[in-house]
Protein backbone atom coordinates (compact mmCIF):
# COMPACT_ATOMS: atom_id res chain seq x y z
CA UNK A 1 0.00 0.00 0.00
CA UNK A 2 1.16 3.80 -0.71
CA UNK A 3 1.08 6.18 1.59
CA UNK A 4 0.03 9.94 0.73
CA UNK A 5 0.48 12.67 3.17
CA UNK A 6 -1.11 15.93 2.63
CA UNK A 7 -0.27 19.12 5.00
CA UNK A 8 -3.01 21.54 4.01
CA UNK A 9 -1.86 23.46 7.46
CA UNK A 10 1.74 23.68 5.01
CA UNK A 11 2.00 26.08 2.46
CA UNK A 12 5.40 25.18 0.14
CA UNK A 13 4.69 28.48 -2.22
CA UNK A 14 2.88 28.86 -5.53
CA UNK A 15 0.83 26.71 -7.45
CA UNK A 16 3.64 26.73 -10.62
CA UNK A 17 2.56 27.01 -14.44
CA UNK A 18 3.40 23.47 -15.09
CA UNK A 19 0.27 23.60 -17.77
CA UNK A 20 1.75 25.70 -20.21
CA UNK A 21 1.90 24.57 -23.61
CA UNK A 22 3.48 25.49 -27.45
CA UNK A 23 1.47 27.46 -29.68
CA UNK A 24 -1.72 29.14 -29.25
CA UNK A 25 -5.59 28.33 -29.76
CA UNK A 26 -6.56 27.42 -33.49
CA UNK A 27 -8.78 30.12 -34.84
CA UNK A 28 -11.24 29.19 -38.01
CA UNK A 29 -9.69 29.35 -41.70
CA UNK A 30 -11.47 30.84 -44.38
CA UNK A 31 -13.83 28.33 -45.19
CA UNK A 32 -14.24 26.28 -41.99
CA UNK A 33 -16.22 27.62 -39.11
CA UNK A 34 -14.93 25.79 -36.20
CA UNK A 35 -12.28 26.41 -33.42
CA UNK A 36 -10.72 24.90 -30.28
CA UNK A 37 -11.63 28.15 -27.82
CA UNK A 38 -14.17 27.28 -25.14
CA UNK A 39 -12.05 24.12 -24.25
CA UNK A 40 -8.61 26.09 -24.53
CA UNK A 41 -10.40 28.64 -22.05
CA UNK A 42 -11.57 25.90 -19.99
CA UNK A 43 -7.87 24.27 -19.37
CA UNK A 44 -6.54 27.64 -18.26
CA UNK A 45 -3.64 27.55 -20.51
CA UNK A 46 -1.64 30.20 -18.85
CA UNK A 47 1.67 30.37 -21.30
CA UNK A 48 1.78 29.71 -25.11
CA UNK A 49 5.34 29.84 -26.48
CA UNK A 50 4.84 30.38 -30.28
CA UNK A 51 7.30 28.44 -31.58
CA UNK A 52 6.79 25.76 -35.02
CA UNK A 53 4.07 28.44 -35.18
CA UNK A 54 5.08 28.65 -39.05
CA UNK A 55 4.31 25.26 -39.74
CA UNK A 56 0.65 25.18 -38.97
CA UNK A 57 -1.49 26.39 -41.94
CA UNK A 58 -4.63 28.10 -39.09
CA UNK A 59 -2.13 30.09 -37.93
CA UNK A 60 -0.52 31.39 -40.85
CA UNK A 61 2.33 29.23 -41.94
CA UNK A 62 5.02 31.09 -43.29
CA UNK A 63 3.60 34.74 -42.65
CA UNK A 64 3.17 34.55 -38.89
CA UNK A 65 6.03 34.71 -36.16
CA UNK A 66 9.36 33.82 -37.51
CA UNK A 67 11.63 36.34 -37.58
CA UNK A 68 12.42 35.76 -41.48
CA UNK A 69 7.91 36.06 -41.72
CA UNK A 70 7.75 39.66 -39.92
CA UNK A 71 10.88 41.14 -41.65
CA UNK A 72 10.71 39.55 -44.84
CA UNK A 73 13.63 41.31 -46.34
CA UNK A 74 16.51 41.35 -44.26
CA UNK A 75 18.19 44.76 -46.77
CA UNK A 76 15.05 46.78 -45.58
CA UNK A 77 15.31 49.53 -43.36
CA UNK A 78 15.13 48.43 -39.52
CA UNK A 79 13.12 51.52 -38.35
CA UNK A 80 10.22 51.27 -41.46
CA UNK A 81 7.32 50.24 -40.09
CA UNK A 82 6.66 49.06 -43.90
CA UNK A 83 9.65 46.98 -43.44
CA UNK A 84 7.61 44.55 -40.95
CA UNK A 85 4.50 42.24 -41.69
CA UNK A 86 2.97 42.12 -37.86
CA UNK A 87 -0.73 41.16 -39.66
CA UNK A 88 -0.97 37.39 -39.12
CA UNK A 89 1.29 37.37 -36.15
CA UNK A 90 -1.12 39.75 -34.61
CA UNK A 91 -4.46 37.62 -34.72
CA UNK A 92 -2.32 34.18 -33.95
CA UNK A 93 -1.15 36.00 -30.46
CA UNK A 94 -4.81 38.11 -29.98
CA UNK A 95 -5.94 34.53 -30.27
CA UNK A 96 -4.24 33.72 -27.33
CA UNK A 97 -5.03 36.64 -25.25
CA UNK A 98 -8.85 36.53 -25.93
CA UNK A 99 -8.88 32.71 -24.20
CA UNK A 100 -6.75 33.81 -21.34
CA UNK A 101 -3.41 32.83 -21.97
CA UNK A 102 -0.41 34.94 -22.05
CA UNK A 103 1.83 34.87 -25.51
CA UNK A 104 5.73 33.51 -24.43
CA UNK A 105 7.28 34.75 -27.83
CA UNK A 106 10.36 33.06 -29.19
CA UNK A 107 12.47 35.48 -31.71
CA UNK A 108 14.27 33.17 -33.89
CA UNK A 109 13.20 30.60 -36.75
CA UNK A 110 10.84 27.14 -36.66
CA UNK A 111 12.87 23.81 -36.38
CA UNK A 112 13.74 22.76 -40.55
CA UNK A 113 14.00 18.88 -40.97
CA UNK A 114 14.25 19.57 -44.84
CA UNK A 115 18.00 18.99 -46.56
CA UNK A 116 18.38 22.87 -47.40
CA UNK A 117 18.32 25.74 -44.54
CA UNK A 118 16.42 28.76 -44.73
CA UNK A 119 15.53 30.72 -41.17
CA UNK A 120 18.23 28.51 -39.51
CA UNK A 121 21.18 29.92 -40.90
CA UNK A 122 22.85 32.73 -38.58
CA UNK A 123 21.98 36.25 -39.56
CA UNK A 124 23.92 38.49 -42.25
CA UNK A 125 24.31 41.46 -39.33
CA UNK A 126 23.63 40.26 -35.64
CA UNK A 127 23.11 43.81 -34.63
CA UNK A 128 20.67 44.78 -37.30
CA UNK A 129 19.25 41.34 -36.01
CA UNK A 130 18.91 42.74 -32.56
CA UNK A 131 17.42 45.93 -33.53
CA UNK A 132 14.58 43.87 -35.23
CA UNK A 133 13.71 41.98 -32.54
CA UNK A 134 13.59 44.93 -30.72
CA UNK A 135 11.02 46.92 -33.03
CA UNK A 136 8.86 43.23 -32.87
CA UNK A 137 8.92 44.10 -28.80
CA UNK A 138 7.91 47.62 -29.66
CA UNK A 139 4.70 46.87 -31.66
CA UNK A 140 3.23 44.60 -28.92
CA UNK A 141 4.15 46.31 -25.95
CA UNK A 142 4.69 50.14 -27.02
CA UNK A 143 2.01 50.31 -29.53
CA UNK A 144 4.83 50.86 -32.41
CA UNK A 145 3.68 50.68 -36.11
CA UNK A 146 0.48 50.39 -35.46
CA UNK A 147 0.87 48.06 -32.43
CA UNK A 148 -0.42 47.15 -29.33
CA UNK A 149 0.15 47.27 -25.47
CA UNK A 150 -0.20 43.75 -24.68
CA UNK A 151 2.62 43.76 -21.60
CA UNK A 152 4.45 40.69 -23.10
CA UNK A 153 6.56 39.52 -20.49
CA UNK A 154 8.74 36.45 -21.60
CA UNK A 155 11.26 37.14 -24.93
CA UNK A 156 13.18 33.99 -25.55
CA UNK A 157 16.39 34.40 -28.02
CA UNK A 158 16.12 31.50 -30.73
CA UNK A 159 15.49 27.54 -30.29
CA UNK A 160 17.79 24.53 -29.82
CA UNK A 161 21.22 26.22 -30.61
CA UNK A 162 22.86 22.72 -29.74
CA UNK A 163 21.30 20.27 -31.78
CA UNK A 164 23.14 21.64 -35.33
CA UNK A 165 22.01 23.16 -38.84
CA UNK A 166 18.32 21.93 -38.46
CA UNK A 167 18.25 24.58 -35.59
CA UNK A 168 20.84 26.62 -36.02
CA UNK A 169 23.29 26.69 -39.24
CA UNK A 170 26.79 28.23 -37.04
CA UNK A 171 29.26 27.71 -35.04
CA UNK A 172 29.05 27.91 -31.13
CA UNK A 173 31.12 30.89 -31.11
CA UNK A 174 28.35 32.75 -33.70
CA UNK A 175 25.89 31.95 -31.24
CA UNK A 176 27.50 33.50 -28.27
CA UNK A 177 27.96 37.00 -30.36
CA UNK A 178 24.39 36.75 -31.47
CA UNK A 179 23.21 35.78 -27.58
CA UNK A 180 25.25 38.62 -26.49
CA UNK A 181 24.13 40.87 -28.94
CA UNK A 182 21.02 40.72 -28.91
CA UNK A 183 20.37 40.35 -24.73
CA UNK A 184 22.21 43.02 -24.08
CA UNK A 185 20.52 45.54 -26.76
CA UNK A 186 16.92 43.79 -25.46
CA UNK A 187 17.84 44.56 -21.99
CA UNK A 188 18.53 48.18 -22.01
CA UNK A 189 15.71 48.96 -24.23
CA UNK A 190 13.06 46.72 -22.45
CA UNK A 191 14.34 46.44 -18.67
CA UNK A 192 11.40 45.84 -17.31
CA UNK A 193 11.00 42.31 -19.18
CA UNK A 194 12.04 38.77 -19.04
CA UNK A 195 14.69 38.37 -21.65
CA UNK A 196 16.63 35.12 -21.92
CA UNK A 197 16.86 31.45 -23.99
CA UNK A 198 18.29 29.68 -25.45
CA UNK A 199 15.91 26.96 -25.93
CA UNK A 200 18.29 24.24 -25.06
CA UNK A 201 18.02 21.31 -26.77
CA UNK A 202 19.53 18.12 -24.62
CA UNK A 203 23.38 18.93 -24.65
CA UNK A 204 24.56 19.92 -21.00
CA UNK A 205 28.39 19.96 -21.97
CA UNK A 206 26.64 22.40 -24.20
CA UNK A 207 25.22 24.38 -21.91
CA UNK A 208 28.31 24.87 -19.69
CA UNK A 209 30.46 26.21 -21.80
CA UNK A 210 27.59 28.63 -23.30
CA UNK A 211 26.88 29.81 -19.52
CA UNK A 212 30.52 30.01 -18.81
CA UNK A 213 30.94 32.39 -21.89
CA UNK A 214 28.06 34.36 -21.07
CA UNK A 215 29.43 34.78 -17.43
CA UNK A 216 32.54 36.24 -18.95
CA UNK A 217 30.91 38.59 -21.44
CA UNK A 218 28.51 39.70 -18.71
CA UNK A 219 25.64 38.85 -20.85
CA UNK A 220 22.19 39.41 -18.73
CA UNK A 221 19.69 35.99 -18.63
CA UNK A 222 16.19 36.20 -16.45
CA UNK A 223 15.22 32.52 -17.72
CA UNK A 224 17.55 29.55 -19.20
CA UNK A 225 15.09 27.94 -21.19
CA UNK A 226 15.36 23.89 -22.02
CA UNK A 227 14.21 21.04 -23.73
CA UNK A 228 13.64 17.14 -22.74
CA UNK A 229 11.67 14.00 -24.53
CA UNK A 230 11.82 10.85 -22.27
CA UNK A 231 9.65 7.91 -20.73
CA UNK A 232 10.46 9.22 -17.03
CA UNK A 233 9.39 12.06 -15.20
CA UNK A 234 12.24 11.36 -13.12
CA UNK A 235 14.44 12.34 -15.84
CA UNK A 236 13.07 15.52 -15.94
CA UNK A 237 14.56 16.53 -12.68
CA UNK A 238 17.37 15.27 -12.84
CA UNK A 239 18.15 17.66 -15.83
CA UNK A 240 16.61 20.65 -14.24
CA UNK A 241 19.49 20.10 -11.25
CA UNK A 242 22.41 19.89 -13.17
CA UNK A 243 21.21 22.80 -15.21
CA UNK A 244 19.88 24.71 -12.27
CA UNK A 245 24.22 23.79 -10.74
CA UNK A 246 25.47 25.53 -13.82
CA UNK A 247 23.48 28.33 -13.44
CA UNK A 248 24.64 28.95 -9.79
CA UNK A 249 28.33 28.03 -10.68
CA UNK A 250 28.33 30.73 -13.45
CA UNK A 251 26.41 33.30 -11.84
CA UNK A 252 23.04 32.98 -12.84
CA UNK A 253 21.37 31.27 -9.70
CA UNK A 254 18.73 34.01 -9.75
CA UNK A 255 17.33 32.83 -13.36
CA UNK A 256 13.98 31.49 -13.71
CA UNK A 257 14.88 28.03 -15.65
CA UNK A 258 11.76 27.00 -17.57
CA UNK A 259 11.59 23.21 -19.95
CA UNK A 260 9.48 24.64 -22.76
CA UNK A 261 9.39 21.70 -24.27
CA UNK A 262 8.59 18.41 -23.22
CA UNK A 263 6.27 15.02 -24.32
CA UNK A 264 6.90 11.18 -23.97
CA UNK A 265 9.33 9.99 -26.27
CA UNK A 266 11.08 6.59 -25.45
CA UNK A 267 13.54 5.39 -28.40
CA UNK A 268 12.95 7.87 -30.98
CA UNK A 269 14.58 6.31 -33.78
CA UNK A 270 12.93 2.50 -33.28
CA UNK A 271 9.86 3.03 -30.71
CA UNK A 272 8.72 5.90 -33.25
CA UNK A 273 5.27 5.00 -34.02
CA UNK A 274 5.18 3.52 -30.46
CA UNK A 275 5.85 6.99 -29.27
CA UNK A 276 2.98 8.37 -31.06
CA UNK A 277 0.52 5.87 -30.00
CA UNK A 278 1.37 6.93 -26.09
CA UNK A 279 0.74 10.31 -27.01
CA UNK A 280 -2.91 9.97 -27.67
CA UNK A 281 -3.54 7.53 -24.92
CA UNK A 282 -4.42 6.98 -21.14
CA UNK A 283 -0.72 6.13 -20.44
CA UNK A 284 0.50 9.47 -22.39
CA UNK A 285 -2.33 11.22 -20.54
CA UNK A 286 -1.04 9.89 -17.21
CA UNK A 287 2.92 10.60 -18.40
CA UNK A 288 1.83 14.16 -18.64
CA UNK A 289 -0.03 14.18 -15.38
CA UNK A 290 3.03 12.98 -13.78
CA UNK A 291 5.70 15.48 -15.82
CA UNK A 292 3.54 18.15 -14.20
CA UNK A 293 3.22 17.14 -10.54
CA UNK A 294 6.96 16.33 -11.01
CA UNK A 295 7.40 19.98 -12.31
CA UNK A 296 5.77 21.31 -9.28
CA UNK A 297 7.69 19.50 -6.60
CA UNK A 298 10.74 20.75 -8.58
CA UNK A 299 12.71 23.95 -8.52
CA UNK A 300 11.15 24.12 -12.24
CA UNK A 301 9.28 27.60 -12.80
CA UNK A 302 7.66 26.80 -15.62
CA UNK A 303 6.90 24.10 -17.84
CA UNK A 304 5.64 24.37 -21.74
CA UNK A 305 4.08 21.66 -23.38
CA UNK A 306 4.99 20.46 -27.31
CA UNK A 307 2.79 20.77 -28.71
CA UNK A 308 -0.78 22.65 -28.31
CA UNK A 309 -0.68 23.33 -32.38
CA UNK A 310 -3.15 20.81 -34.32
CA UNK A 311 -1.41 18.76 -36.77
CA UNK A 312 1.76 18.28 -35.25
CA UNK A 313 2.03 14.58 -34.52
CA UNK A 314 2.83 15.24 -30.54
CA UNK A 315 -0.64 16.81 -29.73
CA UNK A 316 -1.76 14.97 -27.87
CA UNK A 317 -4.14 17.57 -26.51
CA UNK A 318 -6.15 18.25 -29.51
CA UNK A 319 -7.82 16.63 -32.63
CA UNK A 320 -6.13 17.66 -36.34
CA UNK A 321 -9.40 17.53 -37.93
CA UNK A 322 -11.85 18.45 -35.77
CA UNK A 323 -10.40 20.12 -33.35
CA UNK A 324 -11.98 18.21 -30.25
CA UNK A 325 -10.29 17.32 -27.49
CA UNK A 326 -8.19 13.88 -26.96
CA UNK A 327 -6.90 12.29 -23.81
CA UNK A 328 -4.46 13.84 -23.13
CA UNK A 329 -6.32 17.55 -23.12
CA UNK A 330 -7.58 16.81 -19.38
CA UNK A 331 -4.44 16.13 -17.45
CA UNK A 332 -4.22 20.45 -18.18
CA UNK A 333 -7.73 21.67 -17.24
CA UNK A 334 -6.82 19.00 -14.13
CA UNK A 335 -3.81 20.55 -13.19
CA UNK A 336 -5.29 24.25 -13.56
CA UNK A 337 -7.85 23.04 -11.21
CA UNK A 338 -4.52 23.36 -8.56
CA UNK A 339 -3.41 26.39 -10.31
CA UNK A 340 -6.48 28.32 -10.25
CA UNK A 341 -6.48 27.67 -5.96
CA UNK A 342 -3.03 29.31 -5.70
CA UNK A 343 -1.28 27.76 -3.03
CA UNK A 344 0.98 24.94 -3.18
CA UNK A 345 0.41 22.47 0.12
CA UNK A 346 2.80 19.41 1.25
CA UNK A 347 2.43 16.11 -0.44
CA UNK A 348 4.32 13.13 -0.51
CA UNK A 349 3.96 9.89 -1.46
CA UNK A 350 6.13 7.10 -0.92
CA UNK A 351 5.80 5.04 -3.75
CA UNK A 352 7.86 5.88 -7.12
CA UNK A 353 4.97 5.10 -9.14
CA UNK A 354 2.55 7.31 -7.45
CA UNK A 355 2.94 11.26 -7.94
CA UNK A 356 0.89 14.19 -6.23
CA UNK A 357 0.50 17.67 -5.50
CA UNK A 358 -2.33 19.76 -3.42
CA UNK A 359 -3.43 23.46 -3.45
CA UNK A 360 -5.57 25.44 -1.52
CA UNK A 361 -7.23 29.21 -1.80
CA UNK A 362 -7.89 31.88 0.31
CA UNK A 363 -11.34 30.81 0.95
CA UNK A 364 -10.66 27.18 2.18
CA UNK A 365 -11.40 25.13 -0.77
CA UNK A 366 -8.67 22.36 -1.35
CA UNK A 367 -7.69 20.25 -3.88
CA UNK A 368 -5.43 17.05 -4.66
CA UNK A 369 -4.12 15.71 -8.18
CA UNK A 370 -2.24 12.47 -8.12
CA UNK A 371 -1.68 9.79 -10.35
CA UNK A 372 -0.40 6.40 -10.96
CA UNK A 373 2.12 6.31 -13.66
CA UNK A 374 4.58 3.79 -15.04
CA UNK A 375 6.22 3.19 -18.52
CA UNK A 376 6.26 -0.69 -18.22
CA UNK A 377 3.54 -2.36 -20.66
CA UNK A 378 3.22 -5.37 -18.14
CA UNK A 379 2.52 -4.03 -15.56
CA UNK A 380 -1.53 -4.87 -14.95
CA UNK A 381 -2.28 -4.97 -11.26
CA UNK A 382 -3.61 -1.90 -9.07
CA UNK A 383 -2.36 0.11 -6.86
CA UNK A 384 -4.08 1.22 -3.14
CA UNK A 385 -3.44 4.68 -2.07
CA UNK A 386 -4.09 5.58 1.10
CA UNK A 387 -4.40 9.71 1.72
CA UNK A 388 -3.32 11.21 5.25
CA UNK A 389 -4.92 14.62 5.27
CA UNK A 390 -3.90 17.39 7.67
CA UNK A 391 -6.49 20.02 7.46
CA UNK A 392 -8.48 20.04 4.10
CA UNK A 393 -12.38 19.62 3.53
CA UNK A 394 -14.39 16.61 4.97
CA UNK A 395 -15.12 15.08 1.64
CA UNK A 396 -13.80 15.44 -2.00
CA UNK A 397 -15.10 14.98 -5.23
CA UNK A 398 -13.51 12.62 -6.83
CA UNK A 399 -12.91 12.77 -10.96
CA UNK A 400 -11.12 10.00 -12.78
CA UNK A 401 -9.16 10.02 -16.39
CA UNK A 402 -8.20 6.59 -17.41
CA UNK A 403 -8.72 4.81 -20.64
CA UNK A 404 -12.55 4.52 -20.12
CA UNK A 405 -13.08 7.65 -18.37
CA UNK A 406 -12.35 11.67 -19.39
CA UNK A 407 -12.41 13.54 -16.09
CA UNK A 408 -15.84 12.69 -15.16
CA UNK A 409 -16.84 12.88 -11.39
CA UNK A 410 -17.01 9.42 -10.21
CA UNK A 411 -18.24 9.75 -6.45
CA UNK A 412 -17.38 11.66 -3.13
CA UNK A 413 -14.38 10.65 -0.89
CA UNK A 414 -14.82 11.24 2.33
CA UNK A 415 -10.85 9.94 4.09
CA UNK A 416 -8.95 6.70 3.79
CA UNK A 417 -7.99 4.68 0.20
CA UNK A 418 -8.16 4.92 -3.09
CA UNK A 419 -7.45 1.81 -5.67
CA UNK A 420 -5.53 3.11 -8.82
CA UNK A 421 -5.14 0.80 -12.06
CA UNK A 422 -1.72 1.56 -14.30
CA UNK A 423 -1.83 5.27 -15.70
CA UNK A 424 -5.00 6.56 -13.60
CA UNK A 425 -5.22 9.83 -13.07
CA UNK A 426 -7.86 11.31 -9.87
CA UNK A 427 -8.87 14.89 -9.27
CA UNK A 428 -10.03 15.60 -5.73
CA UNK A 429 -11.73 19.01 -5.11
CA UNK A 430 -13.10 19.75 -2.16
CA UNK A 431 -17.31 18.84 -1.75
CA UNK A 432 -18.95 22.08 -3.23
CA UNK A 433 -15.85 23.48 -5.58
CA UNK A 434 -17.40 24.00 -9.00
CA UNK A 435 -19.39 21.00 -8.69
CA UNK A 436 -19.73 18.79 -12.02
CA UNK A 437 -16.84 20.78 -12.94
CA UNK A 438 -12.70 19.97 -13.07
Amino acid sequence: MCMISVHFDQVVGPVKPMHAVNNGPAHALSNVAINNHEAWRDAGIPYARNHDASLYPGYGLEHVVDISAVFPDFSADVNDPASYDFVLTDEYTEAMLDNGTKPFYRLGTKIEHWTKKYGTLPPADFRKWAEICAHIIAHYNEGWADGHRWNIEYWEIWNEPDLGPKTWGGTPEQFYDLFEITAKHLKERFPQLKIGGPALARDTEWSDAFLQEMQRRRVPMDFFSWHIYCADPAKLTARQEVLRQQLTKYGYGNAETICNEWNYTKDRKNLFVYNLEVVFSAKGAAFCTACMLTGQQSTLDMMMYYDARPGTILNGMFDFYTLGVLKGYYPFKMFNTLYRMGSSCSARADDKDIYVSAAKDAAGNSSILLCYYTDDDTVTETKTVRLDLTGGADSYDMYLLDADTDAACTGVFTGGCITLAPNTVVLLKSTGTDKGEV
